[in-house]
């Protein structure tokens, strides 16, 4: 630049000082091939740089940067768009190693993982899945119709964050598929990603596991209402037959034997009347109303429970209370499903509170860790073997009691499944002579 500002200012001179027209035709093609030469610098430059973004553009890191002619002032740049390129091969070749092992492991977990976009476009179908279902591919969701209506049907209508339990039948084998959804947006496109997993042995397993358990209580409460049923009968029987003095139209028995057929025939009524409430509970158990879902207030639930069972707890000499932090929490439930698994909770901590001193029931409303709505139900009472603490979920089965203090077993039975349909849980801690915590999970 120095040398081309010498030059022009030395033509300027000899066109306005001289007559040397020789001398300014050199110096002007001098200035002309500087012009080229600085142009030419200055391209080369700015090809360098377009080479750069290019590369950065198309992430085509296999070039270099070093040795343009360029002069020594541009080591250090070439060094630096070197040192870029080699960072940046780097990191492509992280991200890389992190997308396989991704892959890896997306196609060797045993839960089967389908992933779509909005238009339907099946954009991951792992092994597991093509295992499931029996198919080699699926570029399209709606190819699911060919394999299950329900299953497409599900797929489609399961929002994230859902889950589902289906059962289908697909190439003659029946599945009972567990599936949970996910969406997000990726570049401004919205994805679905459900995950299936067949529960089916699972199921079938727990299900003979619950029928043994249920026939077992059922065969236990039965038998104990049809023996005594049973030998009453046959003792009745025995007194007719021994006792009975016949005459010519009628028959005769003293006044003792007659009374003791009285009280066995009471004593079989009793019992026969006590079959017919424990198949009657039976039926209520299975016959539980859809819920009907409101906005409720936990606090006003909590003590509308305490009006109600107010009397019954204070003739036991046990006090109730109840609150809500904080006091404006609301839940979305059946007021009346839900009060009545309040009602239950509370009568199983009356009875096992009944002639203990400074009973205490508390039930309360509040928060937990994960954001979820809990509500418990407390009492001081002498808590439950760690073996009953899942028995006494088992329907009809009750734990110790006679008598008034005996109940009837549905009723922990019956909460759980209301918690259930409402997408709850119902959960116990114990611990013997430290007392009870049932806890109500929304």
């Amino acid at each position: 630049m120095l040398f081309l500002a010498a030059t022009l200012l030395l033509l300027v001179y000899l066109i306005y000082e001289s007559e040397y027209y020789v001398s300014m035709t050199i110096l002007g093609l001098v200035i002309i091939a500087q012009v080229i030469s600085l142009i030419r610098y200055l391209e080369r430059t700015n090809e360098l740089l377009t080479r750069f973004l290019d590369a950065i553009q198309y992430s085509d890191f296999t070039g270099s940067f070093r040795n343009h002619g360029l002069g020594s002032k541009f080591d250090e740049l070439n060094k630096s768009f070197s040192h870029v390129m080699d960072r940046f091969k780097e990191e492509r070749a992280e991200k890389e190693e992190s997308i396989r092992y991704l892959e890896t492991v997306v196609q060797h977990i045993g839960v089967g993982l389908i992933c779509f976009n909005g238009k339907g476009e099946v954009v991951l179908f792992n092994t597991a899945a093509k295992r499931l279902f029996k198919i080699a591919t699926l570029r399209k969701i709606e190819s699911l119709k060919g394999l299950s209506k329900p299953l497409y049907k599900t797929v489609q209508n399961l929002r994230g964050g859902n889950r589902n339990l289906i059962r289908v039948t697909i190439q003659r084998e029946t599945l009972q598929l567990a599936m949970f959804a996910t969406e997000f947006r990726m570049r401004d496109e919205s994805y679905k990603l459900v995950s299936f997993q067949n529960i089916h042995s699972e199921l079938e397993e727990k299900e003979m596991d619950a029928w043994q358990n249920l026939t077992q209580v059922l065969a236990h409460e039965i038998m104990n209402s049809i023996t005594p049923i049973s030998s009453l009968s046959a003792t009745v029987k025995m007194l007719l037959d021994d006792h009975t003095i016949e005459k010519e139209n009628h028959a005769e028995l003293n006044k003792e034997i007659l009374a003791d057929v009285r009280d066995a025939l009471e004593t079989i009524q009793n019992r026969s009347e006590g079959l017919m409430r424990f198949v009657n509970s039976y039926r209520d158990f299975t016959q539980i109303p859809e819920p009907k879902y409101e906005i409720v207030n936990v606090k006003e639930a909590l003590h509308r429970t305490v009006n109600l069972m107010k009397t019954e707890a204070v003739k036991q000499e046990i006090k109730l209370f109840a609150k809500a932090e904080p006091e404006s929490l609301e839940v979305t439930a059946d007021p009346h499903l839900i009060e009545q698994t309040l009602i239950n909770l509370v009568k199983n901590a009356i009875r096992v509170l009944t002639n203990q001193e400074n009973g205490e029931i508390l039930l309360m409303g509040s928060i937990d860790v994960s954001g979820r709505v809990i509500i418990e139900v407390r009492d001081n009472g002498p808590g439950i073997k760690k073996t009953n603490s899942e028995k006494i979920f088992i329907p009809f089965y009750s734990v110790g009691g006679n008598g008034k203090t005996k109940g009837s077993g549905i009723g922990l039975s019956l909460s759980r499944q209301i918690m259930r349909m409402h997408n709850g849980t119902l959960t116990v801690q114990s611990e013997k002579g430290k007392g009870t915590v049932f806890t109500m999970r929304f």
